[in-house]
């Protein structure tokens, strides 16, 4: 019975070189031309061509608030907090007659309106946000590149601020409503002042 042993392991490692060689011929055809079908280079240019256009709109974005917050100041109290601008350009152009509270879409929901933003915080130094419930270091970043710095500009939004700024949040999307920041924004400028 173990006489042919010898001879059926022999013809084992044989098959086994075989498939081996086959798997190897076969996946070097297949990532041969899947790497021809790659050009880095040109991924590297388009690269760094979306890295110069997001920096060329951030610069551009930060002019326009630039542009904004200096209108906003050589116009003065007329324009606090953004709003009596447009709503005093709402009244004139229905004529003088009553202008609308809010804006609605065509579904008849409020449209957001982005609250006022400074460009820097009162007096050089931001209130420590963290305080509201519900804003960690990260969201604290995030709401400083939108402008707001204090806890008087968050208690003074509106509901359609308030959607604004909850559609802007990034990842933290819906978070000004769920974690109350205005009351809770209203309490800190309470008790800060």
């Amino acid at each position: 019975m173990f006489r042919n042993w010898g001879f059926l392991l022999g013809e084992i490692w044989v098959l086994l070189f075989f498939a081996a060689i086959l798997g190897l011929t076969a996946g070097w055809l297949i990532w041969s031309r899947r790497a021809e079908g790659i050009d880095t280079e040109q991924l590297e240019a388009d690269l760094a061509q979306c890295r110069a256009m997001q920096f060329d709109k951030e610069d551009r974005i930060r002019a326009l608030e630039a542009e904004l917050a200096e209108a906003q100041r050589a116009a003065g109290p007329r324009i606090s907090g953004g709003k009596a601008a447009d709503d005093e350009a709402d009244f004139m152009l229905n004529g003088g007659s009553e202008a609308p509270a809010t804006l609605t879409s065509p579904q008849g929901e409020p449209e957001a309106v982005r609250p006022a933003a400074l460009e820097a915080p009162l007096s050089g130094t931001p209130d420590d946000l963290k305080r509201i419930k519900g804003i960690g270091p990260k969201l604290e970043t995030l709401c400083h590149r939108l402008g707001f710095y204090h806890f008087s500009q968050i208690a003074a939004w509106t509901p359609e601020e308030v959607g604004w700024v909850d559609a802007h949040l990034e990842e933290f999307k819906g978070r000004v409503t769920r974690d109350d920041w205005v009351a809770q924004a209203k309490v800190l400028a309470e008790d800060d002042g």
